[in-house]
């Protein structure tokens, strides 16, 4: 989508695998579209292209009502891009802007606010203020189309400063008031029933997060499922129609999640998540966190696209379509979890982070089902013995050492952080090697383009189907999903014996 012939022809395509990656506006209406819009095409003339819906925005052009392009993926470029126009979107999208403020933002890509505002505004078409305004006018609408929240509520919770601003924003962005949003709004998702659990039915936002298909969402929950920690995941119901839940710590407070797996398959290209929280100012990071953890604004035709290349990796691809690389919720939960599971099988880690949780959690102040702690702080782990872990006490100490860092900001993890300067901060950690530093990249940091060379499953993987890894940069920006591509092909046993990478005594083999 390079040329404006091109992102024409999507459009007159309705090509849905373009939403989210640029909009078009209508010149004679005022109004801009997602690329798969429903409505009448306009004529080519009449037509203009943006990148973010906050440019279209900012040349005054207000969000269609019938396609919503608020509701659509994340550009996926933004996740490859590590230049700092790439990280500044990934942060925004967390809501630093609006906790921070465009000053905090710069600090943390370290650039003065008008040289970020410049780089923005050239590459994108927006300011990070305008990009964070059109980010808290969709998490209003959220708001207004979910919940019964007096719209006085919706303004706050959505982050903006007063009633005035978020009115006049509203109108802005929507061309309606807040009343006519709510008066319009549809019939509410439901998530699946059956597989509740007793304790569980607390009050909460029903969404609709949009993802590009083909979405496998059962390789996915089975990643998940077999890696969940009691207390903090958990995973309810039979295969087809399970709710994966789990808590989140959030800026200003905690959360519950819940995705359901049934929900993929009305073909909307849209996945139903249930949110409780307990500050609503939450919402945009909590949403942000979700689509990370799911990795919902990966590309998939274009990951396919490109693996293909490879004849015996394209079959895998084609058996596998969608197949994405999970995130993470919390860097800091994902850094520690990898620390833990160095050199044992995955059902001794998932044992080993059970018992972390169950002796340094934070509880919830009301649990809901399972879920009934926080992961721990790595504040809280800096200093912990961690003897009721049972574990050798070299393995201990890198627990301890990796948590002091992150804690005193010596290892940062974050959307928005270089991240090659973060893996070696990790490899500076005694006890950190390249595997654990490559799954905490992949996973953590959200990078898609990590292959552990170093990985024994993956390497007897590659060697089964005739796939040479030296020859991987061709895979390049997509590695990470041929790893889960190669994971999965290889099938091993949760509980299968750990193998010694050689890459030195303190790497774990994940499968």
């Amino acid at each position: 989508m390079t040329t404006e012939q091109g992102r024409f022809d999507a459009v007159a395509s309705r090509d849905a695998r373009f939403d989210g990656a640029f909009f078009f506006a209508v010149t004679t209406t005022r109004i801009y579209c997602r690329p798969s819009c429903p409505a009448v095409r306009p004529k080519r003339e009449n037509i203009r292209f943006f990148a973010t819906a906050a440019a279209a925005n900012g040349e005054g052009f207000r969000a269609c009502r019938r396609c919503r392009p608020d509701a659509v993926p994340g550009c996926a470029d933004w996740n490859v891009r590590a230049d700092v126009v790439g990280r500044a979107m990934r942060l925004i999208s967390d809501g630093v802007v609006d906790r921070e403020g465009v000053g905090g933002l710069a600090a943390r890509l370290g650039y003065s606010p008008r040289q970020l505002t410049r780089q923005l505004t050239a590459e994108v078409g927006a300011g990070p203020r305008a990009l964070a305004r059109v980010r808290r006018a969709h998490a209003a609408r959220t708001l207004l189309a979910t919940s019964d929240l007096p719209a006085t509520d919706v303004a706050f919770a959505a982050g903006f400063a007063s009633v005035r601003q978020f009115n006049d924003t509203i109108r802005a962005v929507y061309a309606a008031t807040p009343g006519e949003l709510r008066g319009s709004r549809r019939a509410r998702p439901a998530l699946a029933r059956s597989g509740r659990t007793e304790g569980c039915e607390q009050a909460g936002l029903m969404l609709r997060l949009g993802y590009r298909p083909p979405f496998e969402i059962a390789a996915l929950l089975d990643f998940l499922g077999r890696r969940a920690l009691a207390g903090v995941e958990e995973m309810i119901g039979p295969s087809g129609d399970r709710v994966y839940r789990r808590t989140l710590r959030l800026p200003r407070g905690h959360g519950i999640a819940e995705v359901a797996e049934s929900s993929v398959a009305d073909g909307e290209g849209s996945l139903a998540c249930r949110l409780v929280l307990s500050d609503m100012r939450d919402l945009g990071v909590a949403v942000a966190r979700v689509r990370c953890l799911l990795d919902l604004d990966a590309d998939p035709l274009a990951v396919s696209d490109r693996l293909a290349s490879e004849p015996t990796l394209g079959d895998l691809v084609t058996g596998r379509p969608g197949l994405r690389t999970p995130g993470a919720v919390d860097p800091h939960e994902i850094a520690v979890r990898a620390v833990l599971g160095q050199q044992v099988s995955l059902r001794a880690a998932r044992r080993l982070g059970t018992a972390l949780v169950a002796a340094h959690g934070e509880p919830l102040p009301t649990p809901s089902g399972g879920l009934t702690r926080l992961f721990p702080r790595v504040d809280a782990l800096a200093d912990a013995d961690l003897g009721e872990l049972g574990m050798p006490s070299a393995r201990r100490e890198t627990v301890r050492a990796l948590a002091r860092a992150l804690a005193e900001g010596s290892v940062v993890l974050d959307v928005g952080v270089d991240r090659d300067a973060a893996e070696a901060a990790l490899l500076r950690v005694r006890g950190v090697g390249p595997w654990t530093s490559a799954y905490i990249r992949m996973r953590a940091l959200g990078d898609p383009d990590v292959l552990p060379t170093g990985d024994a499953a993956l390497r007897s993987a590659a060697r089964r189907h005739g796939l040479d890894l030296r020859q991987s940069a061709r895979w390049s920006p997509w590695r990470s999903y041929a790893t889960h591509q190669l994971w999965a092909a290889a099938a091993a046993p949760p509980d299968s014996p750990a193998m010694t990478s050689p890459t030195g005594p303190e790497e774990r083999i994940d499968r």
